[in-house]
């Protein structure tokens, strides 16, 4: 029970930073691009319940730090991703386009 738990409290967690990094104007990922605002509110609504499952799972203070560091893996991560194995011009944001 513990193990799935901790999948899903990850899987919350990376697909809360994949809807923050699409709300960014930073956002090199083609295909995320478009709604923003809505793509912030579903981040945050999935940060809180990523952290609602780790604190379940290992309480208070090592939740809050199980939460922040999935969640810092996936939003360092999908920088190099997107430039490495994403859109042809993945170095240029929708603001530079503009």
């Amino acid at each position: 029970m513990t193990a799935w738990l901790g999948v899903v409290a990850f899987a919350m967690a990376a697909l809360s930073a994949v809807a923050l990094y699409a709300g960014s104007p930073h956002c090199m990922w083609r295909v995320l691009r478009g709604r923003p605002r809505s793509a912030r509110l579903i981040g945050t609504l999935l940060a809180l319940a990523s952290l609602l499952a780790w604190t379940q799972l290992f309480g208070v203070a090592a939740g809050l730090g199980a939460t922040l560091a999935s969640l810092m893996l996936v939003l360092v991560a999908q920088p190099y991703l997107a430039l490495f194995i994403g859109s042809p011009d993945a170095d240029t944001t929708a603001d530079d386009k503009a």
